[in-house]
This record gives C-alpha cells, sequence and structure tokens, in this order.
C-alpha cells in the first residue's frame, strides 16, 4: 500500500509525459479554491527534493523591502532591525545604535537612498574628526578618535553594501571614501623584573591570585573573572573556560564566550595549582574571585582595572592596561619556545595567523634565530654575534610592597584612567542607598580640588534635604 504524505507537504504524481510533477498549495482564491505552484522532475526522488525545497522557500518568511525613494534614515533603520541587530550580543548592539542613532542618521538621514553622494559621505566624516563627540569634549576635545570614525564607516559601509544587493542602489558610494589612518594600539609588556615586582605587590594588596592566573594563562580580563571552582580540575590541574563577564547598560552580565576558539581548557603549572589549592579554603564563594560587596557576583571588570593600576604604581612599573598582561604572557609564551600553534589555542585566538599578525615584533626575531641555526648547522657558517632569544632566569628581585595608605572614611576616591584623565568618586549612603558621585580632570591635584568641593556641596544638599524632610513630617 502507497504511504500517504503529511498535510500540508503537498502532493507528488507522475504526469502523462513521464515527468514527475510535485504541487503546493500557497492559498486560496476569492472562491475557496486552492492556488498552487508546481515543480517537475524526470525521477521522483528529484521531484520530491525539489517540492520540499520549494515549501521551505515559501514558508520562510522575507523581510519587507523598502519602497523606492526612501531616506538612507529609513533604510538604516530596516537594515539593523531586520539584518543585523537579532545576531548581535548586547554590547555590539549598543555600538551599532550610537553611530546609527546618534551620528549618522542625524548627519545624513534625511538624505533620500539614491541620492547619496561619496562627497556627502566624506564630508560626514570629515566633520566627525572636527566635531563629532557628543561627550566629555573639555576632556577629550571636540572631534572623535580615528578608531571611532573608521567604526562608523564600517557600519555604514555594511548598510550601503546590502542596499546594494537589494537593488536600491547601482553602486556603495561609501567605496571610494578616503579613512583615517588605523593605528593600532602600542603593545606594552612587563620585564621579568617588572612581573616579579607586581607579583611582590599584588600578594600586599590581596589580588595576587588573581595576576598571577593572569600571567600563567593570558586569559581575557572577563574570562578570569568569569571562573568559578567548578571549572577547576584540582587533581589534573585542567581549566575550562566556558563564560565571561562584562557590563551591559551598567549592569553585569555572564555570557558565553564571543567565538567558538573561546571555549577551551587551559593545563595550569603545578606552582600555579598549589596556589589556587590553598587560596580556595579561603574563599566562601562558587566564583573563583567573588565580589567583596555583592552576594553571589563575581568581580566588577571596572573594580580589577582600578586595582591594578594602583598595584603597578606601587611596585614602580609601567603603566598599561589589563589586556597587557595577557600580551605579556603571550611574549613570554613564544619567547621560551611554545609554537604558535599552540599558544593560539591557550589564548583564545579563532587562527594562529591572529596570532602571527598580533606578535610579530617576536615571532620575527624568532625566524630570524631559527635560520641562523640553520645557517650554521647546514652552511657550516660561522656564529653571527647575534643575541638570541633564550630568556635568562631573572635575578631573584629585591623589591618590597609598599603599604597602602587608606584615605580617611567620608573622603571619597580618586584613581588615575589613563594618562590624561583622573576621576574622583564621592558615594554617601542616603536613605539606605548608595549615591554615586564622580569628578574628572586633567591633573590628580586638580581631581583632589574638585573631589573635596564635591564632597562639600553634596554634604550640603544632603543636610537640606533632611533638614527639608524634617519640617514635613506632621508632629505627633
Amino acid at each position: 500500500m502507497a504511504k500517504r504524505r503529511k498535510h500540508g507537504d503537498g502532493s507528488v504524481r507522475l504526469r502523462k509525459d513521464g515527468r514527475w510533477e510535485g504541487r503546493y498549495v500557497v492559498g486560496y482564491d476569492e472562491k475557496g479554491l486552492p492556488m498552487t505552484k508546481n515543480v517537475l522532475a524526470k525521477t521522483k526522488t528529484e521531484c520530491v527534493a525539489k517540492l520540499k525545497a520549494l515549501r521551505e522557500r515559501l514558508e520562510t518568511p522575507t523581510p519587507e523591502v523598502p519602497q523606492a525613494g526612501l531616506s538612507l534614515g529609513a533604510w538604516l533603520e530596516h537594515w539593523y532591525q531586520t539584518y543585523k541587530k537579532a545576531n548581535l550580543r548586547p554590547n555590539t548592539q549598543m555600538s551599532y545604535e550610537r553611530r546609527i542613532y546618534q551620528h549618522i542618521i542625524p548627519a545624513l538621514g534625511g538624505i533620500q537612498l539614491d541620492k547619496l553622494t561619496t562627497g556627502d559621505i566624506q564630508g560626514f566624516y570629515t566633520d566627525l574628526k572636527k566635531n563629532g563627540r557628543l561627550l566629555r569634549t573639555e576632556l577629550y576635545g571636540e572631534g572623535l578618535s580615528d578608531q571611532t570614525a573608521r567604526g562608523i564607516h564600517t557600519t555604514l559601509h555594511a548598510a550601503l553594501d546590502r542596499a546594494v544587493e537589494e537593488k536600491l542602489l547601482f553602486r556603495n558610494p561609501a567605496d571610494s571614501c578616503k579613512l583615517p589612518p588605523a593605528k593600532s594600539r602600542e603593545m606594552k609588556v612587563l620585564t621579568p623584573e617588572e612581573i616579579q615586582r607586581l607579583l611582590i605587590q599584588a600578594r600586599e594588596d590581596g589580588c595576587y591570585e588573581l595576576l598571577l592566573l593572569e600571567l600563567s594563562t593570558g586569559l581575557r580580563r572577563g574570562e578570569i573573572l568569569a571562573l568559578q571552582w567548578d571549572d577547576l580540575n584540582l587533581r589534573t590541574g585542567a581549566l575550562r573556560v566556558e563564560r565571561q563577564v562584562h557590563r551591559v547598560k551598567g549592569e553585569l552580565v555572564v555570557s558565553p564566550p564571543k567565538t567558538k576558539a573561546g571555549n577551551r581548557t587551559v593545563i595550569l603549572p603545578a606552582p600555579v595549582l598549589n596556589v589556587l589549592k590553598a587560596y580556595q579554603k579561603t574563599v566562601h564563594s562558587r566564583w573563583m574571585f567573588p565580589s567583596p560587596v555583592k552576594e553571589d557576583s563575581p568581580l566588577d571588570p571596572a573594580a580589577v582595572r582600578k586595582r591594578l593600576q594602583t598595584v603597578l604604581e606601587r611596585a614602580e612599573c609601567k603603566r598599561l592596561r589589563f589586556h597587557d598582561l595577557r600580551h605579556t604572557f603571550a611574549t613570554a609564551s613564544l619567547e621560551h619556545g611554545m609554537d604558535v600553534k599552540t599558544l593560539s589555542t591557550i589564548i583564545g585566538h579563532v587562527s594562529s595567523a591572529t596570532t602571527l599578525n598580533t606578535y610579530t615584533h617576536v615571532t620575527d626575531a624568532m625566524r630570524q634565530s631559527a635560520a641562523d641555526k640553520i645557517d650554521r648547522g647546514i652552511g657550516r657558517a660561522k656564529p653571527k654575534p647575534r643575541q638570541e632569544l633564550v630568556p635568562q632566569k631573572p635575578i631573584p628581585s629585591t623589591f618590597q610592597a609598599r603599604k597602602g595608605q587608606r584615605r580617611k572614611p567620608g573622603t571619597g576616591c580618586v584613581s588615575q584612567i589613563n594618562d590624561h584623565l583622573w576621576e574622583g568618586r564621592y558615594s554617601p549612603i542616603v536613605n539606605g542607598q548608595r549615591m554615586a558621585r564622580n569628578v574628572y580632570a586633567k591633573t590628580e591635584a586638580e581631581c583632589e580640588e574638585k573631589l573635596a568641593e564635591l564632597i562639600r556641596e553634596t554634604k550640603a544638599e544632603i543636610a537640606a534635604g533632611k533638614e527639608q524632610a524634617k519640617q514635613q513630617k506632621p508632629a505627633s
């Protein structure tokens, strides 16, 4: 007995001309009669496959195509909401929305899409560099950085590329624009002596285990802060990396790594594992590095950044980012003979090419060193007066950790954000809730002055509020 097809799968039959025909109902007309689409094939198997492809194509919803004559702003809105937003992480969504709704649409959104010219876009980019900054212009100047301007171009170019695919444009007018140069950040790494001083000071400041683990694994900041004790096998030293911590609209969020390569396992050296075993006995949380102020929460990445700057300053090390500790690990690993493929896997790069591009300064020297050795071994050439990449064991540091000087309660705190910016923070508790206020300055002394003035104003405001509340309270 022939097998019946499921309802809604369409029908297949053999025609008189020997070909197979598949039919699928796509709707009904005004009289209630079915409207169908069909496919033809030489064999039944081929016909069933074609019918299935037709059914899937018809059942897949197609995004609404904008009408001709629409503005760039309308197209950007449609492109972002239809093609991009659903596939972006929350932080990436925020970046796209800033570029689209705060920069591109206010400047170019009113121009008709098919009337947009390369000159319009080039002028927009020039204006971004001159006065495109919307916040904190008194600290950073009126113009946007080259990196931010290039990011805006990337978003606009992608949206216009899609418009070309949709045949709304003949060509992408952003193709011919001249962009600000792509400048990579200067990579900073700690010397062996600085690493010793950093760890000595970190032990005094209560973050020794965190920084030791970072210098031993090269994990990203969000990855190391998201570690839980269940991720570590205390017998084998295998450490699983399968989540990250980051901020989304002011709230800490734990999510999977960005890429498949981010999910990985790192084997810890025995000395580091022994340190973590002893450290675990002092921690009463599922998080390896828990927040000291919020229950069942990992450390805040911003707090770690500030803590690192304090430790670096007290350890008399060069100023660098937490990410530069990752660079320090990678550079030291290559110099000690680790191959690029292994390093790429450990630090979670998508490909070895990324690792090679990032650490060209090390790998170039390694290649030259290998070439010299081959030259001596095969050609029997005399050794060149060249310094080999053979790391020497550092002499034990005589550095003594500095005792931290704690500020008096009620005086706030001051921290350095970058080379030309200081932040002062005052966070009094009012009616059971913490009220955080900040000031910024270009020098530490100026920041202390602004902070003192902020504290005086805030205290006066709080006192006035209490007095007002006291007067409004009905007499008993």
